[in-house]
């Protein structure tokens, strides 16, 4: 009966982790990236008050982008990493993609867009102008002139507008070769009298962001306030509120997703009135306003800003940190509180890749630095383990003499440990040091651009997603796929039988209940393991066949442990 009833006590454990599991990931610890490949038959806002910015507005209908860009004058967009069109309507970088990455792995996949014209799905832009009295300002349907009719690194382009009151204004764009746009804003008086002008910069998004934002990582509106990063914004906050205001020096802010971001860079030097808001619809904005400033006749005031759109590379933002001066610029990947510890992990990662060349044998090779730095550990764990083995036969008297008085044989057991020097939980250290480790490389994997979509061998085309090949559906054969939590890649069952394998090399527990768990827990895990990153189970395979092999070398090392793992 207390088999039996041992048996029920485990297996009810088991199916409440499982469920708690899939409901606390879900929420907490969201998948690196959707599955990339498929196994085919076994192939492989309050808004603005009159006067200040423009407020945000859904258009009523969408209509085909290319229609929509075709509908007004556009200069083009071409750097090493930028393809697209400035909107001369309005002055707006609106039509953007990244040709260097792609939706999917697949040879035929588009390159990602980033920015589109407003009109058009998921409109998203950037925006210059002006607020301002006694003068007339231009707006979002002033058509602008263009010095030249394409944008690219070494040749600026400048827009210019009159108002046909004395007053001309000039937007002057450069661009690098990669993602940033520097602005000056220009104001030229020639009227007869002073006026008030005040250059501001916006971002607009229609849409909230497709990735999901969680605890782990932050996607949505982001921003640098004062020296201080602002992951605690999201959209349903400004669904809710209408609008978050700031003062700020230096800084910037805009939106991100898990790879992607759109930022509005005000001049680091000066003070600025910051705000996301959301407008009509779904639509939001992330805008900054200078100060304003008097510019009397014969006059001419400018304002330089920065704009960037593009990909989140973890060099080139600490770059443009350190050597552009974009205050905390690199804090648009939201490491968390363990940043101190990932970012190394990631620099190592890295260097091991342009090492090798293959993503996938650079975690087994982190792995292996991994179990050598903790080798003299695991030789104190053995050391541990080989004494718990020689008490068995102890510990089952002691169970046999006092079976009917719990209290009794803790006491005694208690007792055999401290005379024996014996540390029961020693064991368990090399599993709370890889803690950190494991969930270090399960961030590297989810926000770490430079890891997105890289390929191991055979099936595994991509290592931040999950493993695409399952028996649960014959390995593509049967026509269906199955749903996250079924599908069981390779890898996990990977996971799942070297752990079971690594517990067998364990000494038994003598706690019936604790043994069943143990006997469980791997099958347990293969399915907690599915939906993570191919990558991330890539470096718990290999592990733990590290650590059996491990355990045999040790094994020579320690007859009396090998004895009485045989005698189990």
């Amino acid at each position: 009966m207390n088999e039996q009833r041992n048996m029920i006590l485990a297996i009810a454990l088991s199916a409440l982790v499982l469920i708690g599991w899939t409901f606390l990931s879900e929420r907490f610890f969201p998948t690196t990236n959707p599955a990339s490949t498929k196994i085919v038959k076994g192939k492989t806002v309050a808004m603005a008050k009159p006067g200040e910015l423009p407020a945000a507005q859904a258009p009523v209908v969408f209509r085909d982008r290319a229609l929509v860009l075709r509908e007004t004058p556009r200069i083009a967009i071409e750097t090493p990493r930028l393809q697209g069109s400035l909107n001369l309507k309005g002055a707006r970088i609106d039509d953007l993609v990244l040709p260097a990455y792609r939706e999917t792995i697949a040879k035929n996949s588009p390159p990602i867009r980033l920015l589109s014209p407003s009109g058009a799905p998921d409109a998203y832009f950037g925006g210059f102008g002006w607020t301002g009295q006694g003068l007339a300002l231009p707006g979002p349907d002033t058509v602008w002139t263009a010095s030249a009719p394409k944008l690219s690194p070494g040749r600026p382009v400048t827009l210019s507008w009159d108002n046909g009151s004395g007053q001309r204004f000039e937007i002057t764009i450069t661009v690098d070769d990669h993602y940033l746009f520097s602005t000056s804003q220009k104001v030229i008086n020639s009227g007869a009298g002073p006026v008030s002008v005040r250059p501001y910069q916006l971002v607009s998004r229609t849409g909230v962001s497709k990735d999901p934002s969680t605890w782990t990582m932050h996607t949505g509106p982001i921003a640098v306030f004062n020296d201080s990063a602002d992951y605690g914004t999201n959209f349903k906050d400004l669904d809710k509120d209408g609008q978050k205001l700031a003062t700020t020096t230096g800084g910037w802010l805009g939106f991100g997703d898990k790879y992607w971001l759109t930022a509005v860079i005000p001049d680091q030097q000066h003070s600025v009135d910051a705000a996301f808001r959301h407008g009509s619809g779904k639509v939001y904005q992330a805008d900054f306003a200078a100060q304003p400033t008097i510019v009397g006749p014969g006059q001419t005031t400018e304002y330089r800003s920065r704009f960037f759109a593009g990909a989140k590379e973890i060099k080139l933002l600490e770059r443009y940190t350190d050597d552009a001066g974009i205050t905390l610029f690199d804090r648009a990947i939201d490491w968390g509180w363990f940043r101190w510890f990932m970012k190394p992990i990631f620099y190592l990662l890295d260097w091991l890749f342009r090492m090798i060349g293959n993503f996938g044998f650079t975690i087994m090779c982190l792995t292996l630095i991994m179990r050598t730095l903790m080798f003299p550990i695991a030789q104190r764990q053995f050391a541990s383990m080989a004494a718990m083995r020689v008490l068995q036969p102890k510990m089952k008297a002691l169970q046999d003499r006092h079976k009917d008085d719990k209290v009794r044989l803790q006491q005694e057991v208690l007792n055999l440990y401290k005379e024996e020097k014996v540390n029961p939980m020693a064991g368990c250290l090399p599993i709370v040091i890889q803690i950190p480790i494991w969930y270090a490389l399960y961030k590297v994997l989810m926000v770490a651009i430079e890891m997105r979509h890289q390929p191991f061998a055979l099936w595994i085309k991509d290592l931040s997603a999950p493993d695409p090949l399952t028996p649960v559906n014959l390995f593509g054969f049967l026509p269906f796929t199955p749903p996250p939590f079924l599908a069981i890649g390779v890898l996990p069952i990977i996971v799942a039988i070297t752990m079971y394998l690594q517990f067998k090399l364990n000494p038994q527990p003598t706690d019936p209940v604790q043994k069943q768990m143990f006997g469980i827990m791997p099958w347990v895990l293969m399915f907690v393991m599915a939906p993570f990153a191919a990558g991330l189970q890539l470096y718990w395979a290999t592990s733990n066949l590290l650590t059996i092999l491990q355990q045999r070398w040790l094994y020579s090392r320690y007859p009396a442990m090998k004895a009485a793992a045989d005698l189990k």
